[in-house]
Protein backbone atom coordinates (compact mmCIF):
# COMPACT_ATOMS: atom_id res chain seq x y z
CA UNK A 1 0.00 0.00 0.00
CA UNK A 2 2.64 2.40 1.18
CA UNK A 3 4.57 1.62 -2.52
CA UNK A 4 1.43 2.27 -4.15
CA UNK A 5 0.97 5.76 -2.13
CA UNK A 6 4.68 6.93 -3.28
CA UNK A 7 4.10 6.11 -6.82
CA UNK A 8 0.70 8.14 -6.88
CA UNK A 9 2.91 10.90 -5.03
CA UNK A 10 5.81 10.62 -7.54
CA UNK A 11 3.02 10.68 -10.72
CA UNK A 12 1.51 13.63 -8.58
CA UNK A 13 4.97 16.01 -8.14
CA UNK A 14 6.16 15.54 -12.01
CA UNK A 15 2.99 16.47 -13.27
CA UNK A 16 2.68 19.79 -11.11
CA UNK A 17 6.50 19.97 -12.42
CA UNK A 18 6.04 20.09 -15.91
CA UNK A 19 2.20 22.19 -15.12
CA UNK A 20 4.81 24.95 -13.32
CA UNK A 21 7.56 25.12 -16.55
CA UNK A 22 4.68 25.32 -18.73
CA UNK A 23 3.77 28.66 -16.95
CA UNK A 24 7.29 29.61 -16.81
CA UNK A 25 7.77 29.19 -20.68
CA UNK A 26 4.32 31.32 -21.31
CA UNK A 27 5.68 34.02 -19.03
CA UNK A 28 9.18 34.31 -20.41
CA UNK A 29 7.65 33.68 -24.07
CA UNK A 30 5.38 36.93 -23.90
CA UNK A 31 6.91 40.02 -25.72
CA UNK A 32 8.60 43.11 -24.37
CA UNK A 33 6.02 45.92 -24.80
CA UNK A 34 7.35 48.91 -27.56
CA UNK A 35 8.43 52.12 -27.30
CA UNK A 36 6.16 54.30 -30.02
CA UNK A 37 6.49 58.12 -31.20
CA UNK A 38 4.20 59.67 -33.39
CA UNK A 39 5.87 62.69 -34.14
CA UNK A 40 3.61 65.18 -36.07
CA UNK A 41 3.22 69.13 -36.37
CA UNK A 42 0.39 70.11 -35.08
CA UNK A 43 -0.09 73.73 -36.63
CA UNK A 44 1.07 72.66 -40.44
CA UNK A 45 0.29 68.73 -40.78
CA UNK A 46 -2.67 68.21 -43.22
CA UNK A 47 -5.19 65.36 -41.75
CA UNK A 48 -6.51 63.15 -44.41
CA UNK A 49 -10.36 62.52 -44.67
CA UNK A 50 -9.77 59.09 -42.31
CA UNK A 51 -8.20 61.70 -40.04
CA UNK A 52 -4.82 60.05 -40.00
CA UNK A 53 -1.20 62.48 -41.00
CA UNK A 54 0.99 61.29 -43.52
CA UNK A 55 4.48 61.45 -41.90
CA UNK A 56 6.68 59.85 -44.65
CA UNK A 57 6.13 63.16 -46.82
CA UNK A 58 7.58 66.47 -46.38
CA UNK A 59 5.94 69.40 -45.53
CA UNK A 60 6.05 73.16 -46.56
CA UNK A 61 6.18 75.85 -44.50
CA UNK A 62 6.92 79.69 -45.03
CA UNK A 63 10.26 81.68 -44.13
CA UNK A 64 10.19 82.60 -40.66
CA UNK A 65 7.24 80.67 -39.61
CA UNK A 66 7.32 78.29 -36.26
CA UNK A 67 6.60 75.44 -36.16
CA UNK A 68 5.39 72.96 -33.40
CA UNK A 69 6.61 69.69 -32.96
CA UNK A 70 4.92 67.00 -30.98
CA UNK A 71 5.59 63.88 -30.14
CA UNK A 72 2.90 61.24 -28.18
CA UNK A 73 4.97 58.61 -26.98
CA UNK A 74 3.45 55.29 -25.58
CA UNK A 75 4.88 51.92 -24.36
CA UNK A 76 3.11 49.01 -24.91
CA UNK A 77 -0.56 50.17 -24.82
CA UNK A 78 0.10 53.03 -22.52
CA UNK A 79 0.94 56.91 -22.73
CA UNK A 80 4.46 57.11 -21.50
CA UNK A 81 4.33 60.18 -18.84
CA UNK A 82 8.63 59.38 -18.03
CA UNK A 83 10.36 59.74 -21.47
CA UNK A 84 12.86 61.94 -22.03
CA UNK A 85 12.74 63.44 -25.70
CA UNK A 86 15.09 65.56 -27.42
CA UNK A 87 14.50 67.04 -30.91
CA UNK A 88 17.26 67.43 -33.45
CA UNK A 89 17.29 69.78 -36.80
CA UNK A 90 19.44 70.17 -39.41
CA UNK A 91 20.02 71.37 -43.42
CA UNK A 92 19.91 68.61 -45.59
CA UNK A 93 23.13 67.70 -46.28
CA UNK A 94 24.98 69.64 -42.91
CA UNK A 95 23.72 67.28 -39.55
CA UNK A 96 26.98 67.80 -38.04
CA UNK A 97 26.05 71.67 -37.44
CA UNK A 98 22.35 70.41 -36.35
CA UNK A 99 20.98 72.02 -33.36
CA UNK A 100 19.46 70.09 -30.12
CA UNK A 101 16.72 70.95 -27.88
CA UNK A 102 14.50 69.84 -25.28
CA UNK A 103 10.84 68.95 -25.29
CA UNK A 104 8.46 70.23 -23.11
CA UNK A 105 7.22 67.31 -21.22
CA UNK A 106 3.40 67.88 -20.11
CA UNK A 107 3.23 64.55 -18.25
CA UNK A 108 0.60 62.91 -19.71
CA UNK A 109 2.20 61.42 -22.35
CA UNK A 110 3.28 64.08 -25.14
CA UNK A 111 6.13 66.54 -25.37
CA UNK A 112 6.24 69.48 -27.12
CA UNK A 113 8.69 72.12 -28.35
CA UNK A 114 8.75 75.49 -30.90
CA UNK A 115 11.01 76.43 -33.23
CA UNK A 116 11.43 79.10 -36.30
CA UNK A 117 12.48 78.39 -39.24
CA UNK A 118 14.86 81.63 -40.84
CA UNK A 119 16.05 80.82 -44.10
CA UNK A 120 15.31 78.37 -47.12
CA UNK A 121 16.16 74.89 -47.18
CA UNK A 122 15.06 71.77 -46.73
CA UNK A 123 15.61 70.51 -43.26
CA UNK A 124 15.09 67.17 -41.28
CA UNK A 125 14.77 66.07 -37.62
CA UNK A 126 14.70 63.76 -35.22
CA UNK A 127 12.87 63.10 -31.85
CA UNK A 128 15.11 61.45 -29.97
CA UNK A 129 13.27 59.50 -27.39
CA UNK A 130 14.46 57.63 -24.39
CA UNK A 131 12.38 55.36 -21.60
CA UNK A 132 12.68 52.09 -20.30
CA UNK A 133 16.49 51.76 -21.26
CA UNK A 134 15.18 51.53 -25.13
CA UNK A 135 16.07 54.55 -27.77
CA UNK A 136 13.37 55.47 -31.04
CA UNK A 137 14.18 58.22 -33.18
CA UNK A 138 11.21 59.22 -36.05
CA UNK A 139 12.66 61.32 -38.39
CA UNK A 140 10.69 63.86 -40.44
CA UNK A 141 11.55 66.36 -43.12
CA UNK A 142 9.83 69.92 -43.96
CA UNK A 143 10.71 71.77 -47.18
CA UNK A 144 10.92 75.86 -46.06
CA UNK A 145 10.61 78.89 -48.62
CA UNK A 146 12.09 77.66 -51.73
CA UNK A 147 13.73 74.94 -50.98
CA UNK A 148 17.14 74.09 -52.11
CA UNK A 149 18.81 71.03 -54.41
CA UNK A 150 20.09 68.58 -52.71
CA UNK A 151 20.39 64.95 -53.88
CA UNK A 152 17.54 62.58 -52.76
CA UNK A 153 19.38 59.36 -53.22
CA UNK A 154 21.96 60.27 -50.83
CA UNK A 155 22.07 61.62 -47.06
CA UNK A 156 24.21 63.83 -44.83
CA UNK A 157 27.12 61.03 -44.47
CA UNK A 158 26.90 60.27 -48.44
CA UNK A 159 24.76 56.61 -48.56
CA UNK A 160 24.32 55.49 -51.65
CA UNK A 161 20.84 53.07 -51.02
CA UNK A 162 18.11 54.98 -51.28
CA UNK A 163 16.06 55.77 -48.31
CA UNK A 164 18.97 54.27 -46.07
CA UNK A 165 20.24 56.14 -43.21
CA UNK A 166 22.41 55.44 -39.63
CA UNK A 167 22.12 57.45 -36.62
CA UNK A 168 24.40 57.45 -34.20
CA UNK A 169 24.21 57.97 -30.35
CA UNK A 170 27.15 59.45 -29.69
CA UNK A 171 28.44 58.04 -25.85
CA UNK A 172 29.36 60.61 -23.39
CA UNK A 173 32.06 60.85 -21.07
CA UNK A 174 33.68 57.88 -22.75
CA UNK A 175 36.36 56.94 -19.82
CA UNK A 176 39.38 54.38 -20.14
CA UNK A 177 39.15 50.85 -18.99
CA UNK A 178 35.42 51.28 -18.80
CA UNK A 179 33.18 49.52 -20.73
CA UNK A 180 31.14 52.11 -23.21
CA UNK A 181 27.95 51.16 -24.86
CA UNK A 182 27.99 51.69 -28.53
CA UNK A 183 24.55 52.14 -29.93
CA UNK A 184 23.61 52.88 -33.70
CA UNK A 185 19.71 53.36 -35.45
CA UNK A 186 19.03 52.31 -38.73
CA UNK A 187 16.62 53.35 -40.94
CA UNK A 188 15.58 51.85 -44.63
CA UNK A 189 12.78 54.19 -46.17
CA UNK A 190 11.26 55.47 -43.12
CA UNK A 191 11.05 52.16 -41.51
CA UNK A 192 13.53 50.65 -39.03
CA UNK A 193 15.93 48.42 -40.74
CA UNK A 194 15.73 44.59 -39.07
CA UNK A 195 18.14 41.63 -38.86
CA UNK A 196 20.85 43.65 -40.55
CA UNK A 197 24.50 42.71 -39.91
CA UNK A 198 26.45 45.60 -38.08
CA UNK A 199 29.90 45.79 -37.30
CA UNK A 200 31.95 48.16 -35.68
CA UNK A 201 35.40 48.99 -36.95
CA UNK A 202 37.22 51.09 -33.62
CA UNK A 203 40.87 52.50 -33.93
CA UNK A 204 42.75 55.28 -32.32
CA UNK A 205 43.64 58.27 -34.73
CA UNK A 206 47.89 57.49 -36.00
CA UNK A 207 47.11 53.72 -34.59
CA UNK A 208 45.46 52.29 -37.85
CA UNK A 209 47.50 49.19 -37.54
CA UNK A 210 45.16 48.00 -34.35
CA UNK A 211 41.85 47.49 -35.26
CA UNK A 212 39.32 45.99 -33.25
CA UNK A 213 36.01 44.37 -34.76
CA UNK A 214 33.20 44.39 -32.45
CA UNK A 215 30.25 42.82 -33.99
CA UNK A 216 26.65 44.64 -32.72
CA UNK A 217 23.50 42.98 -31.59
CA UNK A 218 19.96 44.26 -32.39
CA UNK A 219 18.32 44.75 -28.93
CA UNK A 220 15.14 46.80 -30.80
CA UNK A 221 14.12 46.89 -34.22
CA UNK A 222 16.91 49.17 -36.03
CA UNK A 223 18.62 49.55 -32.74
CA UNK A 224 22.41 47.70 -32.99
CA UNK A 225 24.45 47.96 -29.72
CA UNK A 226 27.56 46.57 -28.85
CA UNK A 227 30.18 47.20 -25.89
CA UNK A 228 33.72 47.91 -25.61
CA UNK A 229 36.67 48.91 -23.53
CA UNK A 230 39.22 51.82 -24.73
CA UNK A 231 42.40 51.34 -23.29
CA UNK A 232 43.76 54.69 -24.14
CA UNK A 233 43.09 58.10 -23.93
CA UNK A 234 42.82 60.14 -26.95
CA UNK A 235 40.56 60.36 -30.27
CA UNK A 236 39.07 57.01 -31.82
CA UNK A 237 37.82 56.56 -34.82
CA UNK A 238 34.41 54.59 -35.20
CA UNK A 239 33.42 52.94 -38.09
CA UNK A 240 29.94 51.56 -38.57
CA UNK A 241 29.45 48.79 -41.30
CA UNK A 242 26.12 47.92 -42.34
CA UNK A 243 25.11 44.59 -44.46
CA UNK A 244 22.28 42.62 -44.80
CA UNK A 245 20.94 39.54 -47.22
CA UNK A 246 20.88 40.92 -50.55
CA UNK A 247 23.39 43.96 -51.88
CA UNK A 248 23.13 46.64 -49.09
CA UNK A 249 27.03 47.57 -47.74
CA UNK A 250 26.62 50.91 -45.92
CA UNK A 251 29.61 52.50 -43.79
CA UNK A 252 29.99 55.94 -41.61
CA UNK A 253 32.67 56.71 -39.77
CA UNK A 254 32.59 58.54 -36.54
CA UNK A 255 34.88 60.36 -33.71
CA UNK A 256 34.87 59.70 -29.95
CA UNK A 257 36.88 61.80 -27.62
CA UNK A 258 38.38 58.73 -24.67
CA UNK A 259 39.42 60.61 -21.07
Amino acid sequence: MKKVLFRILTVLSLVLLVACGGNNVGEDSEELPMLEVEFIFPNIDEVDENGEIDVTEPVEVDVGETVEFNATVTYGDEMEPDAVVEFEVWETGDQENSEKFDAENHGDGTYTAEYTFEQDGIFEMYAHTDAHDLHTMPKRKIIVGEGGEYEESEDDLGFHTDGFDMHFVEPKEVKVDEETELSVYITLHESELENANVRYEIWQNGDEDNTAWVDAEEIIPGEYVANHIFEMTGTYNIQIHVQDDEDLHEHAQYEVEVE
